[in-house]
């Protein structure tokens, strides 16, 4: 391969990997536009070892007492709300990037019966140890 084949094949994997990460954030932080319905999905990571998953959700700003875990056979469903931050008086909002509002997160678990072994709120990212039964 030449010299600027290989220059030309690396741009266009940056440009290509740019389009994707850009893509992936939009996804996870998709806003409905129907009112009652949820407004944004959080992003999760999910770990599998033997007879365990380890689930995380990121959820900046979500009170515990505001957050709704349901383990239903092979589903789980996450629900809380992310209010909105009280501001200040006369204050102006510059930037709004964090997502608020209702959320729902549905997650299709794999097969088999999985008991939720804890439950913890830690850093803004809600981890969930679910092991199998």
């Amino acid at each position: 391969m030449k010299r600027r084949d290989t220059g030309h094949w690396m741009w266009a994997e940056a440009v290509h990997l740019l389009e994707e990460a850009d893509r992936l954030q939009r996804q996870c932080f998709q806003l409905a536009g129907q009112a009652g319905q949820p407004r944004w999905e959080p992003p999760v990571d999910i770990y599998e070892g033997d007879g365990e998953l380890l689930i995380e959700i990121a959820l900046p700003g979500v009170a515990p007492e505001r957050l709704r875990v349901d383990l239903s056979g092979e589903q789980l469903v996450v629900q809380a709300e992310r209010r909105l931050p009280h501001r200040r008086h006369g204050a102006a909002i510059r930037r709004l990037e964090i997502p608020y509002g209702v959320f729902e997160r549905r997650l299709v678990l794999p097969p088999g019966p999985w008991t939720m072994t804890v439950q913890d709120l830690v850093h803004g990212c809600l981890q969930l140890l679910l092991t199998r039964r």
